[in-house]
């Protein structure tokens, strides 16, 4: 896993690894976030909800780079249907159309980012792939389904981890 450039504004708890491999990401991926002083729960969540909806994109956005420093063209970025929405839809160099979600973590104390795609999800994606390639009337182009897990490691890294063909449509 390369490190890529990265800028979090956030500060996270140390992280206590689930799995072997997340425990192996253990002294690595403590980001600290800071204490909550304010009295407003309502506030509380409203800025804690703000905080990994901009973790959410801070990832996004370092997983279309790493993609596109690999070769692959960015098709799409949030491409939303009634099934819900990919993260990122590309191409690859053999032309294959890859539908790609994003999971991104301040630690590892919950598991490894790819441990929450569960089988609800990947049947979602299945579902939102259909939709994509009816809107696009695309036909007869290899489909392929990824995950990017990214761990930010400190103010400016993280640690990606690219899953190619994570998972098969059923």
């Amino acid at each position: 896993m390369a490190p890529v450039p990265w800028k979090p504004e956030t500060k996270g708890a140390v992280a206590m690894g689930r799995s072997a491999e997340a425990r192996a990401f253990e002294d690595r991926t403590a980001v600290p976030r800071e204490e909550w002083t304010g009295e407003d729960d309502g506030a509380r969540e409203a800025s804690e909800a703000a905080w990994r909806a901009e973790l959410g994109r801070r990832g996004e956005e370092a997983a279309a780079r790493f993609l596109e420093r690999r070769g692959y063209d960015i098709v799409e970025r949030n491409w939303e249907c009634a099934a819900g929405e990919a993260d990122i839809v590309a191409r690859d160099g053999d032309g294959s159309i890859v539908f790609v979600e994003v999971k991104t973590r301040s630690n590892c104390e919950r598991g490894l980012p790819s441990e929450a795609v569960d089988a609800e999800k990947r049947k979602r994606y299945e579902r939102i792939a259909a939709c994509f390639l009816a809107d696009y009337d695309v036909v007869d182009v290899p489909v392929r389904f990824d995950i990017i897990g990214i761990v930010a490691v400190a103010e400016d890294r993280a640690m990606i981890r690219h899953h190619i063909n994570a998972f098969c449509a059923a």
